[in-house]
C-alpha cells in the first residue's frame, strides 16, 4: 500500500522527504512536486528502478529518461565537458525550467535508454523536490503520467493513475499550470535551442549570445 503524505508542515515534510529517498534506494518509484507537474521519480544506476519507471510510463529504450539534480554541481557526476556557455546558463537559470542536453559521463553504471551519449538534466524549482533529490543524488524525474494521459497538477491526480505501483506520494498541493521547461543543447561548441518553453530565445540569449535557434 502507498505512503501518501502531506507536506504541508515541516515536520510531515521531513518525514516525507525521508521515507521518499529511501524508497528511491530500495529501487521503487516515488511521485514528488515539480515546479509544473508532479514527477515519477527512479533511481536512475538501479536497474529495479529504471525497469518500474519504463513500466509505468509505457517508455521504451528509444525514449531516453530524464535526470534531474538537486544543486548544480551535482551536474559535474553525470555529465563532461560543460562549456562556459553551459555553465552560464546554469548559473542564471537553475533551478527553474531550463534542460540542457549535455555530453554524458563515459564511466556511468545506468541504462536510462538510447542516450547516443547526452543526457537531458535540469534542477526543479520545487522546495520539496530539491529536498528529496539533494539528498538522494542525481534522479530520473519524468511526467507522472500513463501514456497518453494528463499530466497531474495535483498529486490526487498521479494517485489516480498510478495507484499502489508508487510507494510514496509527497502531497505539495495543487501546482500551477507553467510552461514546461525550455531545452537546450549544449553538446557542442555552439549552443542550440531545441524547444522553446517557460523562457524564450531572447531571454536566454542575454545570457547566452550565441544561442542558435534549433527548435521546430
Amino acid at each position: 500500500m502507498s505512503l501518501v503524505i502531506d507536506c504541508s508542515t515541516w515536520a510531515e515534510r521531513e518525514r516525507g522527504v525521508k521515507a521518499a529517498v529511501s524508497a528511491i534506494r530500495r529501487g521503487d518509484l516515488v511521485v514528488i512536486p515539480t515546479e509544473s507537474v508532479y514527477g515519477l521519480v527512479a533511481d536512475p544506476f538501479s536497474a529495479l528502478g529504471v525497469g518500474r519507471i519504463r513500466t509505468a510510463k509505457g517508455r521504451g529504450r528509444d525514449l531516453p529518461l530524464p535526470i534531474c539534480v538537486g544543486r548544480p554541481r551535482m551536474v559535474e557526476g553525470i555529465a563532461t565537458g560543460l562549456t562556459p556557455d553551459a555553465r552560464a546558463l546554469i548559473e542564471s537559470f537553475w533551478p527553474g525550467p531550463l534542460t540542457l542536453v549535455a555530453r554524458e559521463q563515459a564511466t556511468l553504471a545506468w541504462d536510462i535508454g538510447d542516450t547516443q551519449g547526452t543526457v537531458a538534466v535540469r534542477m526543479p524549482l520545487h522546495p520539496v523536490a530539491l529536498d528529496v533529490i539533494t539528498q538522494s543524488g542525481p534522479v530520473i524525474v519524468t511526467s507522472a503520467n500513463r501514456a497518453g494521459a494528463a499530466q497531474p497538477r495535483t498529486c490526487q491526480e498521479a494517485q489516480e493513475q498510478f495507484g499502489d505501483d508508487i510507494a510514496v506520494y509527497l502531497d505539495a498541493g495543487p501546482l500551477l499550470e507553467t510552461e514546461p521547461s525550455s531545452v537546450v543543447d549544449v553538446t557542442g561548441d555552439v549552443p542550440a535551442l531545441l524547444r522553446v518553453g517557460a523562457f524564450s530565445l531572447e531571454v536566454l540569449r542575454e545570457v547566452c549570445p550565441g544561442l542558435t535557434d534549433a527548435a521546430v
